[in-house]
């Protein structure tokens, strides 16, 4: 439906959803649709000093009840200290003024799901204890090109703000944030014990602000960087960790695109004797991997860079052992990498696939029969990442091997709708029949049947998230020529668990109303050009309850559907609708009937001129109002 920002081919304009290659799941939060905006869990019951500095600011203070009846108060500190879900805490801050009160000085992890939901300073005064921050940006269509790069979700007023009330904060994990090298910066002058950062999707940094991280914070166990663009500054951040033995447990760094000192990089995984995880950029040689190894048998995680030899290589580089450094990691359960892999390294890996339980071959060109050696000794695996270039025959080795196979995702090489694609109804038949404990799946085809999607509801229906995105706009059971309902209705029919789905293919309103009938716990729905009428989404917004985030792009919705979902708006935080049919007086009012929802409209520069209709509409709710950094081309309303 929605290709991703960093496409495989030259087609950089296709029309499809294509997932990022995330680890931090949009499916996270399991909080009720309150006006709670941050979630936690794992509270600390007592006070403990920073991990940089025994006393002074980097101490967590002390909770003292400041009322008669502290023994009930400190009783409940303890009864909280067994809730780790946002949904429970969300829900026990909920009963009474004493309960709201200890929940916010008992909580350690602070989930923010939307950064403009609230405002730094609001959400560090209430939750005065916090050890862990996690912040969500800009909507998940950032990632497809469809939102205006510079909108927003600037980090420096969230570090600016933390640096000052929680001093011995360890860990901040950020997803589709704009994050610059001075906040970098500052995070790693404020937090004296600082631990872990993780950051997903994020641009606007580059290796300066890695290399203050890696020099500064001295107890960093986890520095991880997933689908971020980092920019190449020139600095050699690798040198800039400790030259002592450091704390490190897991680096990720495949998606820099840039050349690091591989000696310097060589010296600190010897450094560093908890590594666990280590995922290696595209620039790491297939030997120089295997010195790593050789290093680091320890290794749980590996991602494997290029897995091909370097340019100029030397004629010991072929001549090494594989096979014997991949035996020598038997703790080994996670393998992704293959950046640009040569097929004839591949039986290296065998040793290990006995004991993998996550295989991610998302950027190997490989084919079936080059698959088959490998997954055929991956009993334990649960998740699986691959190429369509398996093709439906690739497929069916996985179904007959991995039955303890709980999420796939399969993503297009070639994202272009006018070709015959390598996987159809025949793959997704044969994965549903034979791995039946499946959870999760993103399935990206050219072609597929109803027959199929109904086969795989009653097979599979555990099934937590289904996301079907068949290429092509608006394309039939390619075998009846009937509309895509029926699968689909099946699906929200059969899989009880269901809560995050994406449909595609020629889809009428009696889709939307089997959705609207039946998904009652569904939080997520994205749809892409589908539909007939202002009817199907009214089916959605008027029978999903739950339903928190709702993504629609190039679909026949107006002012009417918009409308019907007043209901529901202020407890979802989301709804995000580009090319449909809204008028901007429609969405003014919106704004209007809901004054504590924030409605955006988006001008895109590209789209050709229309008056009459706005171009992007994002709503989301907010305890903050209006933000402060809105750009030209944003209106609120």
């Amino acid at each position: 439906m929605i290709t991703n920002k960093k496409p495989r081919s030259s087609d950089t304009d296709s029309n499809y959803m294509r997932d990022d290659r995330t680890e931090m799941s949009e499916d996270d939060d399991r909080s009720p649709p309150s006006d709670s905006i941050a979630n936690g869990s794992c509270p600390t019951r007592t006070c403990t000093p920073g991990s940089g500095s025994g006393s002074g600011s980097s101490s967590i203070p002390e909770y003292s009840a400041p009322y008669p009846d502290r023994v009930l108060e400190n009783v409940l500190e303890n009864v909280l200290w067994f809730l780790t879900s946002r949904k429970d805490r969300n829900a026990a801050s909920l009963v009474c003024r004493s309960w709201y009160r200890v929940e916010a000085m008992t909580r350690s992890d602070l989930f923010i799901g939307n950064c403009y939901a609230v405002s730094p300073e609001r959400a560090t005064s209430r939750f005065t204890r916090v050890r862990s921050v996690t912040l969500k940006g800009k909507p998940r269509f950032a990632d497809f090109n469809l939102m205006p790069p510079n909108w927003g979700a600037h980090f420096a007023p969230w570090v600016s703000a933390t640096a000052k009330a929680y001093p011995w904060l360890e860990k901040i994990h950020l997803k589709r944030m704009s994050v610059t090298d001075d906040d970098l910066a500052l995070l790693a002058e404020s937090f004296s014990g600082f631990k872990e950062l993780v950051l997903v999707c994020c641009d606007g940094f580059g290796t300066s602000g890695l290399a203050a991280v890696a020099s500064k914070c001295r107890q960093l166990k986890v520095l991880d960087l997933i689908e971020s663009e980092v920019s190449d500054d020139e600095v050699d951040w690798i040198m800039c960790f400790p030259d002592t033995e450091t704390c490190l447990e897991s680096l990720i760094f495949d998606c820099v695109e840039c050349l690091v000192d591989f000696d310097v990089l060589e010296r600190l995984v010897v450094r560093s004797p908890s590594l666990k995880k280590l995922r290696l950029n595209r620039f790491v040689s297939i030997g120089q991997l295997y010195r790593l190894m050789v290093r680091a048998p320890q290794l749980t995680h590996l991602g494997t860079g290029s897995f091909s030899p370097s340019e100029d290589v030397a004629q010991g580089e072929l001549e090494l052992d594989y096979v014997s450094a991949f035996a020598a990691c038997k703790s080994l359960v996670c393998l992704s990498g293959f950046r640009e892999i040569v097929p004839d390294c591949l039986p290296a890996i065998y040793p290990v696939c006995a004991n993998l339980t996550s295989l991610n071959f998302s950027y190997a060109n490989i084919s079936a029969e080059q698959l088959k050696p490998i997954i055929s000794n991956c009993h334990k695996l649960q998740t699986f990442w691959v190429l369509d270039s398996i093709c439906d025959e690739g497929l069916q080795a996985v179904a007959t091997t991995c039955k303890e196979l709980r999420e796939l995702r399969v993503f297009p090489f070639d994202p272009r709708e006018d070709i015959e694609g390598p996987v159809s109804e025949v793959g997704l038949q044969a994965i549903s029949e034979g791995c039946r404990k499946l959870q999760s799946i993103l399935y990206f085809c050219q072609r597929m049947t109803n027959a199929a999607v109904i086969a795989m509801s009653k097979n599979c229906p555990d099934l937590v998230i289904f996301r079907l995105c068949i290429m092509g706009r608006q394309r039939p059971d390619h075998v009846t020529g009937e509309p895509m309902d029926e699968g689909f209705g099946a699906i929200v029919m059969n899989c009880k668990k269901l809560t995050r789905l994406a449909v595609s293919g020629l889809l009428t309103d009696t889709a939307f109303a089997y959705i609207g009938k039946y998904g009652k716990i569904v939080r997520t729905l994205s749809v892409a050009f589908a539909g007939d009428s202002d009817m199907g989404l009214k089916y959605v917004l008027e029978g999903c309850p739950r339903l928190q985030k709702l993504e629609i792009r190039d679909s026949p919705f107006g002012d009417t559907a918009l409308l019907s979902g007043l209901h529901h708006y202020y407890n979802m935080r989301f709804l995000w609708m580009s090319a449909c049919r809204l008028s901007h007086q429609g969405c003014q009012q919106i704004a209007q009937a809901l004054p504590h929802l924030v409605v955006e409209v988006i001008k895109h520069e590209d789209t050709v001129h229309m008056d009459d209709y706005a171009d992007t509409l994002y709503m989301y709710r907010s305890l903050a109002g209006r933000r402060h950094d809105v750009p030209q081309f944003v209106s609120i309303l």
